[in-house]
This record gives C-alpha cells, sequence and structure tokens, in this order.
C-alpha cells in the first residue's frame, strides 16, 4: 500500500479531531442510516483564567470539575508588595491634596493673626498721631509753637496713616489664595498621584481572580504554593455556551444545510434528544482524495459543520463524546 505525495501533503494538514474522527467510522464500520444522520462528537472551547501579574499561589478556591458561577472566586495570589504601593500611593494623594489646599487657603489663621495685631498696632499709632497734630494745629496758631514743629507733627500723622493702609493690604494679601498657575501646577500634582493610586488598585485587584463567565472548572494548572508567572492560566474553564458539537457531511449533502438550521443530537447516556443548532459551515473540504472529480467521487468529500445547543443542554454533554446529528 502506497499514498501518493499530494495525498500525504493533505493529510499532514489533518486536525487530530477530524482524524480520530474518520478512524473512528472506519473501525467502527459505522455509517450513516439515511442522508439526515451523521456521526460527530462534542468539543469544548476552553478559557484559559491567569492573572496579569505574577505572585504566589496562596489560595485556589476551586477544585477540577467544579461547577462556578459568575463572579465567584478561583483564586488568590500573594500580593504583599501591592499592598504596600497602595497605601505608598494613597499617602503621596493625600500629600498632594493637603498642599493644594493650603496653596487655595492663603496663609494661615495663626499669620494672619499677626498681620492683625500689625494693623491694630498702626491704628492706635495712627491715632495718637492724629490727636497730635490737632494739638499742634491750634498751639501754632496761639503762636505757642514753631511751625518746624507743626510741620513734624504733620508727617508723624501721615506716617501712621500710610502705615494703617500697609497693613490692611497686607490682611488681604494674606486671605488670598496661591496664583492660578500655582494652583494648577498642584492640581496636576494631585492628578497624577491620583493615577498612581489607581495603577496600585488595579494591580492588588488582580491578585485575587473571580470567574468572569460561569462554567466548568475543566483543570488546573498549578497547586498552592507554587510561583505563578505573568500571564500563566491557573485555571482552564468551559462555559457552556463554549460547547459545540462537530461533525462531517458529504459534499452532495452540503447544499441542503444552513447556518442557524435545527438539528437534534443523541448520545449514549442521554435520556432525551438535545436541540442545538447549526453555527458554522466549512467552506473547505476536511479530505480530498487525489482523484479527478467525478457525480460518483464527490460524495467522498467531507465538510466539517459546527452546531452549538443551548448553554442549559450543554452542561449534560462532554469533550470528546460521540454524538449523532439528526434534521428533525
Amino acid at each position: 500500500m502506497f499514498m501518493s505525495h499530494s495525498l500525504g501533503k493533505r493529510l499532514k494538514r489533518f486536525s487530530i479531531p477530524v482524524i480520530a474522527s474518520l478512524c473512528y467510522l472506519a473501525l467502527t464500520g459505522c455509517t450513516p442510516n439515511n442522508d439526515n444522520d451523521w456521526q460527530g462528537y462534542v468539543e469544548g472551547e476552553y478559557v484559559y483564567v491567569a492573572s496579569s501579574q505574577p505572585g504566589r499561589l496562596d489560595h485556589l478556591s476551586v477544585q477540577r470539575g467544579q461547577q462556578v458561577a459568575s463572579g465567584g472566586p478561583l483564586f488568590m495570589l500573594e500580593s504583599g508588595d501591592e499592598i504596600a504601593a497602595q497605601r505608598q500611593a494613597q499617602r503621596q494623594l493625600n500629600a498632594a491634596q493637603a498642599q493644594l489646599a493650603d496653596i487655595q487657603s492663603g496663609r494661615r489663621p495663626q499669620e494672619q493673626e499677626v498681620t492683625r495685631a500689625q494693623l491694630v498696632q498702626a491704628q492706635a499709632t495712627a491715632t495718637k498721631a492724629a490727636l497730635q497734630l490737632s494739638r499742634d494745629q491750634l498751639q501754632f496758631q496761639a503762636g505757642g509753637i514753631a511751625k518746624q514743629q507743626l510741620d513734624d507733627s504733620r508727617a508723624a500723622a501721615e506716617t501712621a496713616a500710610a502705615q494703617v493702609k500697609q497693613w490692611q493690604s497686607q490682611l488681604t494679601v494674606d486671605r488670598l489664595p496661591g496664583r492660578d498657575a500655582q494652583v494648577r501646577a498642584q492640581q496636576a500634582q494631585v492628578a497624577a498621584a491620583q493615577a498612581v493610586l489607581d495603577q496600585a488598585d488595579w494591580k492588588l485587584a488582580q491578585k485575587t481572580v473571580t470567574a468572569t463567565r460561569g462554567g466548568l472548572v475543566f483543570d488546573t494548572m498549578y497547586r498552592e504554593g507554587e510561583w505563578v508567572a505573568a500571564g500563566n492560566p491557573v485555571l482552564r474553564m468551559l462555559p457552556p455556551e463554549n460547547v459545540k458539537i462537530r461533525f462531517f457531511v458529504p459534499e452532495t449533502t452540503l447544499g441542503r444545510l444552513k447556518l442557524n438550521q435545527a438539528v437534534t443530537l443523541g448520545c449514549d447516556g442521554c435520556q432525551a434528544n438535545v436541540a442545538a443548532h447549526i453555527s458554522y459551515i466549512s467552506t473547505e473540504s476536511e479530505y480530498n482524495p487525489p482523484i479527478i472529480y467525478s457525480n460518483q467521487s464527490r460524495a467522498k468529500l467531507v465538510y466539517m459543520i459546527e452546531a452549538r445547543p443551548a448553554p442549559a443542554d450543554a452542561l449534560k454533554l462532554h469533550p470528546g463524546q460521540p454524538v449523532e446529528v439528526r434534521l428533525p
């Protein structure tokens, strides 16, 4: 027995499930009873669950074969470094926010009290200087003092009044917040610190992984205490909506099938037929003998078809299980 070079190249392109299916049919001599019955098998599209962060596997919350609901806990990695980074980021954010509040609120109340005391003192000096100026003006009119003394009194009163205005302005400035540019710069610092905290929160959350979709825990890859690299799957899950049936039909039957067409599935141990619908029809043949096509040889071409049951019915099926597919 020999095989042509062309046929050998084509057989290398076979997937393992296809070869298994063909061998099953050949060994058992199982042939369809009619044009509406085909042999197939169950296959699962697995979801590999991993964390984006590395760490030691501290707790595995599930075991192989367990059904998990959406949102249920799966596993937890050690997170000491991430907790410390989160605390540091939180404190940096608190410091940036406090500095922004300080800039926006002006000088401290104690510093404003010092300025207010200086203002009160300047007001008292100005009042005294104004009284002295009034007395000297009367004395000068009566000829009791020289004009020089009157000029000195007037200058002292004007100086005291100017000091009052100076301290009033200083108190107003003390109550003002920082300049707009300073406020904007500090607001940017607060935003940057918040971003660092958000990143630290996200990394910490990645250490506790939950199920984004419910399904079967098909396998576990690590044991508690082992080191898990970033991105390495810890679990392999099979959601019920990822269960599908693959079967193969001859080229002469392909034209009678279409997407979303209803089929029924029968299997050993199934108490009743399982409903499904066709979700994929291959456009290429899975097996192509090195012969010239003819009306007689076209029946040897088979095409892969995929059908999906409802998620509730998918729980009754298991990957690798042989099934019989029928048109209703």
